[in-house]
């Protein structure tokens, strides 16, 4: 598959705020720091860390991994993803994704943002599955319990999500991915998700590739201590069709 080039798909990116100038703000993305240090059961993605982290030093890895303003005193106005980490994130992860179609491998796909990125995760399952490989889809229609509600694990296109039994909704909670892996029984060779899904992936110790929002810090602490193989940071609720490139790019190889 011929996609853009890195230099193409990096003026795609600032032009569809993908990266660039993004739409989420600065006061979000401090204000879900210290949700994730508090075990919000929202912000905390299913990770269990290594050791404690202060709201400085998790800003510390936002601002060396997605491009925010390291400038602890600043809290309002906007905040920013550098397009060239983004752009060094997604070359990683089509590293594993080629991995992934030469060993013809299970690949399960998931995510808790069934508006913009939905679009993306669609595109990658879709190319796995020409490419030979086995998009894996297991629980589909099975009830979960999501922090006091019952949600309903639904696949659309060979991606997981989860809804009330007739909406899809957004959810960063891991309880849905916990479930996939108690069913599945054998873990998937490499996960590709967001939010919760792809924490509890790599929790444990599936391979993954996660996609973050600015005000998503756990999947970037999560990859500073190991756990998460890579996490590319991007704005994760545009326009869908923006997010098209960006999977013609991962399934071409990248750079």
């Amino acid at each position: 598959m011929t996609g853009p080039n890195r230099a193409q798909l990096g003026e795609h990116l600032v032009a569809h705020r993908v990266a660039g100038d993004v739409a989420t703000s600065r006061m979000s993305n401090l204000a879900n720091i210290d949700k994730m240090l508090a075990r919000q059961p929202e912000y905390w993605f299913g990770l269990e860390l290594d050791r404690s982290w202060t709201a400085d030093e998790v800003l510390k890895v936002l601002a060396a991994r997605v491009g925010i303003d390291p400038d602890p005193e600043r809290t309002t106005g906007a905040d920013r993803i550098d397009p060239e980490l983004c752009l060094d994130a997604l070359d990683a992860a089509a590293g594993l994704v080629a991995g992934a179609v030469t060993a013809r491998s299970r690949v399960l796909l998931a995510t808790g943002h069934p508006t913009g990125i939905l679009a993306l995760h669609l595109q990658l399952a879709a190319g796995l599955a020409a490419a030979g490989c086995r998009v894996v889809e297991v629980a589909d229609g099975d009830w979960v319990e999501v922090i006091g509600d019952r949600r309903r694990i639904r696949y659309l296109g060979g991606v997981a999500t989860v809804g009330t039994g007739g909406d899809l909704v957004h959810t960063h909670s891991p309880e849905p991915m916990h479930h996939v892996l108690q069913v599945l029984g054998t873990p998937p060779d490499l996960v590709i998700a967001d939010h919760g899904w792809a924490g509890a992936a790599a929790q444990a110790g599936i391979p993954t590739v996660g996609f973050a929002d600015t005000n998503d810090p756990a999947l970037f602490v999560g990859a500073e201590e190991g756990k998460v193989d890579v996490v590319v940071p991007l704005d994760d609720n545009v326009l869908p069709a923006a997010y098209v490139p960006l999977a013609t790019y991962l399934l071409s190889g990248g750079d």
